[in-house]
């Protein structure tokens, strides 16, 4: 049985696909954007996230403890008073989260949705999300990925799942491993898979000021796609304040 990481199961979302939704954010990411959202999402481990704004100094966090789950942080999770630390990140068999996700079905049987894979990247933990699927009661299954992922592996997803949510950033190869770290030849020949196969998808673009909103930019991508269906996501300007937390 495979173990994948989660950092976070976000309950009855509707905005990462059709009907009611649980999406749930795998860890690991192998893109770095510079206005990238879920920083928290980017590291394949688990880390800590620390609430600067509520410590007052102690240091009782720094002092030695036997907890099983402290030692890899070198702080102990549980003695702060004003809850400073958390972990974002956590190990689920693929058996436990197909347990916690089929206890949604009536609500999507009643209401239609289903569960989104987000991330992070998703794709990087795909045998571990295709086993959970497996698991799954007849469930919808969507996923929201950027596209950078071997051609095996997303042909994989594609056949897999009822509706794909893939990212088209930026559609320059300069700009776009300038913005994110990596190439978009394999996001471009993934886009081109998906388009011939006949299942549903969306493409979506994030529009971040001066980078991917422009003119230039946004006309590359709209030939390059055709009359696929396209969504322009505004900019979250809350996400830098989770930067501050990353210790």
């Amino acid at each position: 049985m495979r173990e994948g990481i989660v950092f976070n199961i976000e309950e009855l979302t509707v905005h990462d696909g059709d009907g009611v939704r649980v999406t749930v954010f795998m860890k690991g990411c192998p893109m770095r954007c510079s206005w990238c959202h879920n920083p928290e999402g980017l590291k394949a481990q688990p880390e800590l996230l620390y609430k600067r704004a509520r410590c007052v100094g102690c240091g009782e966090c720094q002092k030695k403890c036997d907890h099983e789950d402290c030692k890899p942080f070198g702080r102990c999770l549980h003695v702060c008073p004003y809850d400073c630390l958390t972990v974002a990140g956590e190990r689920y068999t693929s058996e436990r989260l197909a347990s916690k996700l089929n206890k949604y079905k009536r609500i999507f049987d009643a209401c239609g949705g289903g569960v989104t894979f987000s991330g992070g990247e998703p794709l990087m933990q795909w045998e571990f999300i295709a086993e959970v699927i497996d698991r799954l009661d007849g469930i919808n299954i969507a996923i929201e990925t950027s596209g950078y992922a071997p051609m095996h592996i997303f042909k994989s997803a594609v056949d897999k799942l009822d509706h794909i949510y893939m990212d088209i950033k930026l559609f320059d190869a300069e700009a776009h491993k300038r913005h994110t770290g990596c190439d978009n030849a394999m996001i471009k020949e993934n886009f081109l898979y998906l388009r011939l196969s006949g299942k549903p998808f969306t493409i979506r673009t994030p529009l971040i000021s001066g980078i991917t909103d422009t003119e230039e930019n946004l006309s590359a991508i709209k030939e390059f796609i055709g009359d696929a269906h396209w969504e322009k996501l505004p900019e979250n300007k809350l996400a830098g304040a989770k930067y501050d937390m990353l210790i």
